[in-house]
């Protein structure tokens, strides 16, 4: 089989693009050959940069994804600007560390905001989008923490989790649409996000993968990417764990 990996003439949306996942995710669709729409709060300028040197056409759009609004506004943005839109990495996310007891309310209410609520704002606007011309293949950042408890993790582990199966009933609400929907489950990756983690809580975290060694956010993007291809045109609904064995565990 042939697996079609040129997405010359095609439009990918990644949110959380300016840094981390998200730009190499954006970096590796255009990659491919895909005209990408970085979406983020923060100035993604050298996301965009770095597509242009490699010769490909990226837009930076700045969304806060917990605003539908905004969000709405971001997707016909994409349309706007390229015509179509064929497929989205919903990659945006935050994490609050606090036990329960003392995780403050509106903390653990802005994290499920981010990481839950803005992947159910993105998908429903590029759903509509992709059910309404030629289909499309959507890919959510969940966590090996979607699986598993965690440590003073309890919104990043509740949010998480609920991308799970907000990505599974999902693809069985619009599988008929002609849009895939599926998510990718990361172990420890080198991002700023991990940096912010305890050097002896992220040791104890690497130590359970099989090479004991961090993953590189290409990792991911290669998965992201692999899920919207022609190859993984029967996977649908799936969460694909890219943690070096973490979960096997």
């Amino acid at each position: 089989m042939n697996v079609n990996f040129d997405f010359t003439g095609r439009v990918a949306l990644v949110t959380g693009a300016a840094r981390g996942i998200g730009r190499a995710s954006a970096v590796e669709f255009a990659r491919h050959g895909a005209s990408v729409v970085i979406a983020d709060v923060l100035d993604a300028e050298e996301t965009v940069a770095e597509i242009a040197e490699r010769g490909g056409k990226a837009s930076w759009v700045e969304c806060d994804v917990t605003d539908a609004s905004e969000v709405a506004a971001l997707v016909d943005r994409a349309v706007d600007l390229y015509g179509r839109l064929d497929f989205a990495h919903n990659n945006a996310g935050v994490f609050s560390p606090a036990p329960v007891a003392e995780l403050p309310e509106e903390e653990f209410e802005r994290v499920i905001r981010v990481n839950l609520v803005g992947v159910f704002h993105c998908m429903k606007q590029e759903i509509r989008h992709m059910a309404a011309s030629s289909g499309g293949a959507i890919v959510n950042t969940a966590s090996i923490w979607g699986f598993a408890g965690a440590p003073s993790q309890a919104a990043y582990v509740a949010s998480k989790h609920g991308v799970i199966g907000l990505t599974k009933t999902a693809a069985i609400d619009h599988g008929a649409d002609g849009v895939r929907i599926n998510a990718v489950a990361p172990g420890p990756i080198e991002t700023e996000m991990t940096a912010k983690v305890p050097p002896d809580a992220l040791q104890e975290i690497v130590s359970r993968t099989v090479g004991q060694k961090m993953g590189q956010p290409e990792d991911i993007a290669r998965a992201v990417v692999w899920l919207c291809s022609d190859g993984a045109g029967f996977v649908n609904g799936a969460t694909l764990r890219v943690d070096d064995g973490w979960l096997a565990v």
